[in-house]
Order: C-alpha cells, then structure tokens, then sequence
C-alpha cells in the first residue's frame, strides 16, 4: 500500500513538473514575441491555401500569423480571418490586407498602402463587429484574377461565339475572296512601284522648285518693301509736285480757252460762213472748168471757137 502510494505522488509530482514546464516554455515564447494586436480581415472571396499560423508580413517582412479562419456571425458570405500582429507594426488607416497565392499551394496575408501621418486602426477609428479592428482587404494578382474569374470566362465564351459566327460557312467565302482582293491589291501595289517612286521623285524635285520660288518671292518682297520704305517718300513728294503742276497747267488752260471765246464765236459766225459759200463757188468754178477741159479733149478747139459743125447732107 505504501509502495503504491509513493508511486501516485511521484506521478503527481512528475505530472505537476512537465505542466510548470510547458507553461514555462509558452511564457517565454511569449515574452520572446512580445506584445501583439489582433485585426479582423473580411473576405468575400475563397480563402483556400491559407491556415491557422500563415505568415503575414508587411510590405515583406514578416509581422505575424493567422490565428482563426471563420465564416463571419453577421454574414455567411464573408469569411473571417483574425491575424495577429505584433505591437510595434503600424497599422494606420488605409492599409488593406492581400491574399498572396502561391503555386505550391500556401497563401499569406501581405498588409500594405498606409498613408502617412494617418491614425491607427482601431475601434475608435473603425468598426469593430466581432469585437476586434477590421482591416480592409485588397486584391492582389491572383486574387484578383479568381474574383474576376466568372466574367472574363463570360467574356472568353462570348468572343468564342462571334469568332464561330464570323469563321462559319456561310462567311468563309466571304472572307476567301477578301483575301484574294488583298493579294490582287498587293500585287498591283508591287507592280506599280517603280513609277510610284518616279512619282515621288518628280513630287520630291516640284517641291524643292516651290521651295526656291517661295524663297525668290520673300526676296523680290523683301526688296520692294525695303524700296517702298526708302524710295517711297521721296517718289510720294515728286508726285505731290507733279499734281501740283498739273493743277497750275489746268487752270492756265482753263483761262486761256475763256478769253479765246469770243474769238471763236465771231469764227463761227462769221467766218466759217463765208469760207463756206467761197468754197462752194470754188466748187462750181471747178465744175466748169472741168466741162471745158473735157470738151477741148473731146472736139478740139474749134469747138469752142467755131461752134459745132453741121452734118452733111446727102440727096
């Protein structure tokens, strides 16, 4: 009886030794890890590849672990994961929480965007529905592309079917001759390319003349206006001159053709009459003159002196 007894308080003792140890053995664990604050993360999106104790850094370095993976008490569709993270990391506003998925299977939380001189997430800052900060999450890559997973296979199947509409039977005649007109195009455009070069050669050289007669004329403009500038005044005060001369000469003119008047009426009264009956007996005197001469031509001058002679007369 005894021996058994010795035996139960030596299990007691051994029993009561290896719980002092491992609560030893936590609470330096916990003092090597220090103090620590736990946020609330709500996804709406799978979760797959994370567990309890996956790795959360911050912006790469490793600041904590996954403590608790749940649906959410409020709504089922999201699920809850509850990080902690030691005291010293700062965790301000604006910070989101990504699900970085690897190939081998393993997903951490990277925590990353704060904005500086923001306050902490608290409950003071933020909500708080399950009695701890909440983090908002982000979107990374991966995550991302499962999230739009759904619409881009909508869009993919979509696409498929107009490529099926455009490829089918009744269009690939259709789109055959549409190549064939491409290669005759492109055969022409290779055939016609020697003189398409002339062209733009002869278009190169009538741009290059333009270009010369442009610079020619900016001259022959240049010239003129600099001549308009300095010959200008000195031409603008001669034909000031001129006018002027011109206007003294007028009005010269003007008092000569005034006292030349009565002059002019006395001709035309009485002068050109009488020239006008002199020349009109000239006239008649001509005439008669003329019909003495013809006569003396004609009968000779016994026809003027003698008369005309007289026929004879046969029995």
């Amino acid at each position: 009886m005894e021996t058994r007894a010795n035996h139960l308080w030596v299990g007691f003792v051994t029993l009561g030794l290896l719980i002092a140890l491992a609560a030893f053995i936590v609470w330096i664990a916990r003092l090597n890890q220090g103090a620590s604050n736990e946020y609330d993360i709500f996804y709406k999106q799978s979760v797959a590849g994370l567990a309890n104790g996956s790795q959360v850094s911050y912006a790469g370095v490793p600041v904590g672990q996954v403590r608790e993976i749940a649906l959410s008490e409020e709504d089922p569709e999201f699920v809850r994961v509850r990080v902690r993270i030691r005291d010293e990391v700062p965790i301000l506003i604006g910070t989101e929480a990504t699900i970085q998925a690897s190939f081998t299977g393993v997903s951490t939380i990277l925590l990353d965007g704060a904005r500086k001189a923001a306050p902490p997430i608290t409950c003071e800052t933020t909500a708080c529905p399950e009695g701890r900060p909440v983090i908002p999450p982000g979107r990374g890559g991966f995550g991302e592309i499962v999230a739009n997973a759904p619409l881009l296979l909508e869009r993919l199947a979509t696409l498929t079917e107009q490529l099926n509409v455009i490829l089918g039977p009744e269009n690939q005649e259709q789109l055959a001759g549409i190549l064939e007109n491409s290669n005759r195009l492109t055969r022409e455009l290779a055939d016609t390319a020697p003189a398409l070069q002339g062209t733009l050669a002869e278009l190169e050289v009538a741009v290059k003349e333009a270009g010369e007669a442009l610079n020619a004329f900016e001259k022959v403009t240049l010239t003129t206006d600099e001549l308009l500038n300095q010959e200008g005044p000195r031409m603008a005060d001669e034909l000031s001159k001129t006018l002027a001369s011109a206007n003294e000469a007028a009005t010269s003119l003007s008092a000569m053709l005034e006292d030349a008047r009565p002059a002019t009426r006395a001709l035309s009264e009485t002068t050109l009459p009488m020239v006008e009956a002199t020349l009109k007996d000239l006239r008649t005197t001509s005439r008669s003159l003329r019909a003495v001469t013809d006569r003396l031509e004609a009968e000779g001058a016994g026809s003027i002196v003698g008369g005309r002679p007289l026929p004879e007369y046969e029995p």
